[in-house]
Protein backbone atom coordinates (compact mmCIF):
# COMPACT_ATOMS: atom_id res chain seq x y z
CA UNK A 1 0.00 0.00 0.00
CA UNK A 2 1.46 3.58 -0.84
CA UNK A 3 2.06 5.82 1.76
CA UNK A 4 -0.68 8.43 0.20
CA UNK A 5 -3.59 5.45 0.72
CA UNK A 6 -2.29 4.95 4.43
CA UNK A 7 -2.33 8.54 5.79
CA UNK A 8 -6.00 8.58 3.52
CA UNK A 9 -7.00 5.56 5.93
CA UNK A 10 -4.82 6.97 8.91
CA UNK A 11 -7.03 10.63 8.54
CA UNK A 12 -10.22 9.00 7.74
CA UNK A 13 -9.86 6.98 11.00
CA UNK A 14 -9.59 9.93 12.53
CA UNK A 15 -12.13 11.94 11.92
CA UNK A 16 -14.56 8.93 11.74
CA UNK A 17 -13.34 8.72 15.94
CA UNK A 18 -13.54 11.99 16.39
CA UNK A 19 -17.33 11.90 15.49
CA UNK A 20 -18.10 8.99 16.90
CA UNK A 21 -16.72 10.37 20.03
CA UNK A 22 -19.22 12.91 20.68
CA UNK A 23 -21.80 10.64 20.25
CA UNK A 24 -20.63 7.90 22.23
CA UNK A 25 -20.22 11.02 25.63
CA UNK A 26 -23.24 12.47 24.46
CA UNK A 27 -25.04 11.43 27.12
CA UNK A 28 -22.75 12.33 29.99
CA UNK A 29 -22.69 15.93 28.35
CA UNK A 30 -26.41 16.37 28.45
CA UNK A 31 -26.26 18.12 31.78
CA UNK A 32 -23.63 21.12 31.91
CA UNK A 33 -22.75 22.45 35.79
CA UNK A 34 -24.86 25.77 35.84
CA UNK A 35 -20.86 27.54 35.90
CA UNK A 36 -20.34 26.08 32.86
CA UNK A 37 -23.51 27.20 31.17
CA UNK A 38 -22.89 31.11 32.16
CA UNK A 39 -19.41 30.83 30.53
CA UNK A 40 -20.88 29.22 26.98
CA UNK A 41 -23.32 31.87 27.06
CA UNK A 42 -21.03 34.34 26.55
CA UNK A 43 -18.95 32.78 23.18
CA UNK A 44 -21.21 33.56 20.93
CA UNK A 45 -21.75 37.47 21.85
CA UNK A 46 -17.85 37.24 21.85
CA UNK A 47 -17.26 35.84 18.45
CA UNK A 48 -19.47 38.35 17.00
CA UNK A 49 -17.81 41.26 19.04
CA UNK A 50 -14.66 39.65 17.64
CA UNK A 51 -15.81 40.37 14.22
CA UNK A 52 -17.55 43.13 13.62
CA UNK A 53 -15.31 45.41 15.94
CA UNK A 54 -12.03 45.59 14.14
CA UNK A 55 -14.33 46.03 10.89
CA UNK A 56 -16.23 48.95 12.57
CA UNK A 57 -12.65 50.39 13.92
CA UNK A 58 -9.95 49.57 11.79
CA UNK A 59 -11.39 49.25 7.85
CA UNK A 60 -8.91 50.12 6.03
CA UNK A 61 -6.61 48.26 7.90
CA UNK A 62 -5.35 51.23 10.51
CA UNK A 63 -7.19 52.58 12.95
CA UNK A 64 -10.20 55.51 12.72
CA UNK A 65 -12.65 56.54 14.71
CA UNK A 66 -13.74 59.24 12.54
CA UNK A 67 -15.10 57.63 9.82
CA UNK A 68 -18.42 56.81 8.71
CA UNK A 69 -18.95 53.11 9.24
CA UNK A 70 -18.48 53.33 13.07
CA UNK A 71 -20.53 55.61 13.12
CA UNK A 72 -23.25 53.33 11.52
CA UNK A 73 -22.61 50.92 13.55
CA UNK A 74 -22.85 52.79 17.24
CA UNK A 75 -26.44 53.81 15.45
CA UNK A 76 -27.20 50.36 14.67
CA UNK A 77 -26.33 48.94 18.17
CA UNK A 78 -28.22 51.53 19.63
CA UNK A 79 -31.64 50.37 17.96
CA UNK A 80 -30.97 47.26 18.28
CA UNK A 81 -30.10 47.28 21.94
CA UNK A 82 -33.57 49.95 21.99
CA UNK A 83 -35.95 48.01 19.83
CA UNK A 84 -34.54 44.16 20.22
CA UNK A 85 -35.45 43.98 16.05
CA UNK A 86 -33.28 42.46 13.88
CA UNK A 87 -35.19 44.43 10.45
CA UNK A 88 -35.13 48.33 12.46
CA UNK A 89 -31.49 47.11 12.89
CA UNK A 90 -30.23 46.42 9.71
CA UNK A 91 -32.70 48.99 7.66
CA UNK A 92 -31.68 52.18 10.62
CA UNK A 93 -27.67 50.90 10.31
CA UNK A 94 -28.03 50.89 6.83
CA UNK A 95 -29.90 54.00 6.22
CA UNK A 96 -27.58 55.92 8.82
CA UNK A 97 -24.68 54.47 7.04
CA UNK A 98 -25.72 55.96 3.58
CA UNK A 99 -26.50 59.33 4.71
CA UNK A 100 -23.30 59.70 7.10
CA UNK A 101 -21.10 58.76 3.59
CA UNK A 102 -23.82 61.23 1.57
CA UNK A 103 -23.22 64.27 4.30
CA UNK A 104 -19.01 63.81 4.93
Amino acid sequence: MSPIWTATLLAGAGTFAMRASFLIAARRMTTVPPWADRVLRQIPPAALAALVVPALVRPEGSFDLYQPRLAAGVLAALVAWKTRNVAATLVIGLAGLMAIEVVV
